[in-house]
């Protein structure tokens, strides 16, 4: 009865592994607070600087005071957070996306260190097991994207006046916006939890968020090549740009950087010209493949990449080939890496890959533009609505025709099979079962794993019983004498006076029961075609 009773030896923990413990354990209410706070003042104190650099380049301060150059700066971390401005009457509403990605790139570096910091706060996996919910990612979301909304809402009331009138909702809904698509995800994956949640997916959804992310990186690499090869062409055009500007070095500095905080913008410009409805630099233009008309511009160096109005080239209709040519490209890297031999999952993948992307590009090119000045300049962006519709086509239909075509290429080739020895008039048979191989695989990990914990209880148990009962040395039992056709009775054990007498069977089952457990498991054999 003792030997049940004892409790297995706990071996002690050194410094660094208490340490480490500790670093993933942190209080997690204070470092989310501390983290948004932290994401939101970073950035903003590079604009704060910047401002004050720019007012000492322009004309060495000679004029306002560092409490105005301090306010440029802060207006302009509030204008990458889409507060629009009023200047000298007139509205400004462009978003400068440059700015508005290094706040987001803060925000995903400093919520990958907020999630390892409470990658170790929530129920283990027993209690996960038994259906306790792990609220750990959402709570320190939340807490994160208060504290940012929080600092966003304090600098609009500080740096905001009468005559710039930042909007205070705008700013609220885009750092909420950012902090949940941004730094939300970057906890998920800081603490670990992401990896969890993806392992759970259908193969064939990572399959198709895998095809969404190439086909939307080779588009922008496309897109940016296609801006940089036209300011390249006329390259003289944006050098004598800014020789009639007269600026000197600190005001040609503070332009230069300027321009380097649109260039996304110019992107996604450049990606509503090669869908083909193209875009606007004023009210009544319209710059697209097939048709260009301008009319007076503003001097900024960008605009020289804007083709000539008047009659387009004959060459310019065949950009539009580009869009579905990435998605081809975008579907057969993904699906040789991720093949599949079932026609709808081909098709699945690069249809709704396609539709994705086309949504995404959509709304980006919507966020894009606005308005940067008065009179004409109050309309300059694309045309979100027509790229939205031309997105969703081209890059769908491209999507559905290259899954297709890339099936019907690997079950007409399917190296795998053959080069394990499979004839190839069995691999069109097999191909719904090599489909769900993956989920096969997940649910036997899964079963061993509850058969290593039943094991691990069994030793716990039925050792200390065990030991118990060796230290009675047992007589060696004689042999029974076995007859033709039947067994003779078994006696019945004697009564000692301590009590009833056990049966020297149960110690051979435990036995039996624990050097089963000690046994490795054994291998499933393979399924036919695998």
């Amino acid at each position: 009865m003792a030997s049940l009773l004892q409790s297995p030896p706990r071996t002690r923990r050194t410094a660094a592994e208490v340490r480490e413990d500790l670093r993933h354990r942190r209080p997690l209410v204070a470092v989310a607070l501390l983290g948004g706070a932290a994401a939101a003042l970073g950035p903003l104190v590079v604009c704060l600087a910047v401002g004050v650099v720019g007012w000492f380049l322009s004309d060495a301060g000679a004029h306002g005071t560092p409490s105005d150059a301090l306010r440029v700066g802060a207006l302009g971390w509030l204008m990458a957070h889409g507060s629009g401005l009023v200047v000298s009457g007139a509205p400004v509403t462009a978003v400068p996306l440059g700015l508005t990605l290094a706040c987001a790139w803060a925000i995903w570096r400093v919520g990958l260190r907020v999630g390892d910091s409470v990658s170790g706060h929530g129920p283990d996996l027993d209690a996960l097991a038994d259906g306790e919910r792990d609220l750990t990612v959402p709570v320190t979301a939340g807490l994160f994207t208060l504290t940012y909304a929080v600092v966003a809402g304090v600098v609009v009331a500080l740096a905001g006046s009468a005559e710039t009138s930042p909007s205070t909702a705008g700013v609220v809904a885009w750092s909420i916006g950012l902090c949940v698509l941004v730094g939300g995800t970057a906890i998920a994956v800081g603490s670990g939890r992401a990896a969890g949640w993806v392992a759970l997916l259908p193969p064939v959804v990572r399959a198709t968020a895998a095809t969404v992310r190439t086909m939307l990186l080779v588009w922008l690499g496309v897109s940016a090549f296609v801006l940089v090869a036209a300011l390249v062409v006329d390259f003289g055009t944006a050098v004598n740009v800014m020789s009639q500007l007269h600026l000197g070095a600190g005001s040609g500095t503070l332009y230069t950087l300027l321009s380097l905080l649109v260039l996304p913008n110019a992107a996604v410009f450049s990606s509503a010209y090669l869908l083909g409805p193209g875009f606007t630099v004023g009210v009544g233009t319209v710059v697209s493949p097939t048709a260009v008309a301008l009319g007076p511009l503003p001097m900024f160096p960008l605009l020289a990449a804007l083709p000539d109005p008047g009659p387009h080239p004959a060459w310019t209709p065949a950009l539009l080939a580009l869009a579905p040519l990435v998605a081809v490209v975008a579907v057969v890297r993904v699906q040789r890496r991720r093949p599949t031999l079932r026609w709808d999952h081909g098709a699945l993948r690069g249809g709704c890959a396609g539709v994705v992307s086309g949504v995404v590009i959509g709304v980006v090119s919507g966020l894009a533009g606005g308005a940067v000045g008065p009179g004409r300049m109050a309309d300059v962006g694309p045309y979100a609505g027509q790229v939205l519709v031309h997105a969703i086509a081209w890059f769908g239909v491209a999507g559905v025709l290259a899954g297709l075509a890339m099936t019907w290429w690997q079950r007409r080739t399917p190296p795998a099979d053959v080069e394990a020895g499979i004839p190839a008039e069995r691999v069109s048979a097999s191909a719904s079962t090599s489909a769900t191989r993956e989920d096969d695989a997940a649910e036997a990990e899964r079963t061993q794993k509850v058969a290593r914990v039943d094991v691990d209880q069994t030793r716990k148990v039925a050792r200390p019983r065990l030991g118990a009962r060796t230290t009675q040395p047992e007589e060696p039992a004689e042999p029974s004498e076995k007859s033709s056709g039947k067994s003779e009775e078994s006696p019945t054990p004697e009564k000692s006076a301590d009590g009833p007498a056990e049966d020297p069977g149960e110690d051979t089952a435990m036995t039996e029961v624990i050097d089963a457990a000690d046994e490795p498991a054994e291998k499933p054999a393979d399924e036919p075609g695998q």
